[in-house]
């Protein structure tokens, strides 16, 4: 992940090139009635469940009833939508985690944690049945990890439970290797990875989600640009809470619409998956858990931030002395924002 974000600034002068978006600038509403903010939200993926709050906002009309004309630019292997935030290609970018928010710090780019649409990282390591019980029996398996994990929840790993790199192989996001090797762990997303494992393998693995085990980042977070807080603040609000009400409707109510817009996105998502991904999302606390559950979707605390900074210094992820306070903001977020959505 480090050496990926690394090469942001240099990336940022290819963007800036780029052709300008009808972004900032309101265009003229084309029926009667208020006038709508165009709004740009580049995710860091294909269409999936895991953005599927925004979705459903916008297949909704909850942004619109907000004032928003919103348009999601997805992601993907050959998109980078992060590069687009700060240079004005795009007004809001969901981030994978609060290490890019530090790293943003780090390196002086103009962008800031607005909202942290999931409470918990859906990192997993997922094993065949039988072989652990415990995250310390993970230690006797090989383990596949990628580049970018083993950057930052590896060295996590090393530092609070002791594995070591000897029994890493690569990941390479695919699943033979691990399939082939029933004394091997792999790395994915509760969301996704085990469902793929059941479908091609025809067993269920065991899965150890990080997040219940002290990697405690946020995920998914909602980035802007600093000035953007600064200068507007009305648009930053109107769409945090916009997003936290298409949340609640998503995983509480009915997503129908939200899930045809996501795989008019994305045609390789299929119903199953969609839906396997919400039951997991729900099952597993990702967004409406921890502070959510009191000050609603989207919730960040100083505390939380400080005690992941502080474990990320400690492991030698994040260099110690950084400005980490200056990767978010709670001015936009745990306001109870949807809360009556939630069933009771």
């Amino acid at each position: 992940m480090r050496r990926a974000l690394s090469l942001l600034s240099a990336l940022l002068m290819i963007a800036a090139a780029l052709p300008a978006a009808a972004s900032s600038p309101a265009a003229p509403a084309k029926k009667e009635g208020p006038e709508l903010r165009k709004v740009r939200f580049g995710t860091n993926w294909v269409a999936q469940a895991e953005h599927g709050g925004y979705y459903q906002a916008l297949a909704d009309g909850t942004y619109k009833k907000y004032g928003l004309d919103v348009e999601i630019v997805p992601g993907g292997p050959n998109v980078n939508n992060r590069i687009l935030l700060p240079v004005g290609k795009i007004d809001f970018f969901m981030s994978a985690n609060s290490l890019q928010s530090f790293d943003a710090v780090e390196q002086k780019i103009p962008t800031i944690a607005v909202a942290a649409s999931f409470q918990k990282d859906p990192q997993v390591l997922i094993t065949h049945p039988g072989m652990a019980n415990t995250l310390d029996d993970l230690k006797n398996l090989t383990l596949f990890v990628s580049k970018e994990g083993m950057v930052s929840y590896f060295q996590w790993l090393k530092a609070d439970y002791g594995f070591t790199e000897r029994s890493v192989k690569p990941y390479t996001f695919n699943p033979q290797p691990f399939l082939a090797d029933e004394k091997s762990a792999m790395q994915g997303y509760v969301t996704s990875e085990p469902y793929a494992i059941e479908q091609q393998g025809k067993f269920k693995p065991k899965i150890f989600l990080l997040a219940d085990y002290g990697f405690n980042s946020y995920s998914t977070l909602i980035e802007t640009r600093t000035e953007l807080v600064e200068k507007d603040p009305d648009l930053v609000q109107k769409f945090v809470d916009a997003s936290a009400i298409g949340w609640y409707n998503y995983l509480y109510h009915d997503n129908k619409a939200a899930n045809e817009l996501i795989k008019k996105h994305n045609p390789e998502m299929t119903d199953a998956l969609l839906a396997n991904s919400v039951a997991k999302m729900k099952e597993f606390g990702i967004v409406d858990s921890g502070d959510a559950l009191k000050l609603g979707i989207g919730a960040m605390t100083d505390a939380r931030m400080h005690a992941f900074y502080d474990k990320m210094v400690r492991t030698g992820v994040v260099k110690a002395g950084l400005d980490y306070k200056k990767a978010y903001t709670l001015k936009f977020v745990n306001k109870g924002v949807g809360l009556n959505l939630r069933p009771k």
